[in-house]
């Protein structure tokens, strides 16, 4: 299980990523529009860098959704290795068959 304060920290980033996203992309399309003046651009990119730090997507960190595991993480399942191993020994993952011998 991983640290519960790195499980609300992410989900504080979600929160935050999903509060700025219109008006990042706004400032991001004015800051790529090359026929915009440059001081507007420019204008437009200081306004960028005061939003906070982890409202961008890119510091999204995928982890495991039952227990937080920040590696060793499948992104069609939304579980970890550990977790898929497991699920799949009670038969809860439809359509896989673990093998035992």
């Amino acid at each position: 299980m991983a640290k519960k304060s790195m499980v609300e920290r992410e989900k504080k980033r979600e929160k935050l990523v999903a509060r700025y996203a219109t008006k990042r992309a706004a400032l991001k399309e004015i800051i790529n529009d090359k026929d915009k003046p440059m001081e507007e651009r420019f204008r437009a990119s200081l306004k960028l860098a005061e939003l906070p730090r982890n409202s961008s997507a890119t510091r999204l960190h995928n982890r495991c959704q039952l227990t937080g595991r920040p590696h060793a993480y499948y992104r069609k399942l939304k579980v970890s290795r550990i977790m898929l191993r497991e699920l799949g020994s009670f038969g809860q993952i439809p359509g896989l068959v673990k093998s035992s011998w």
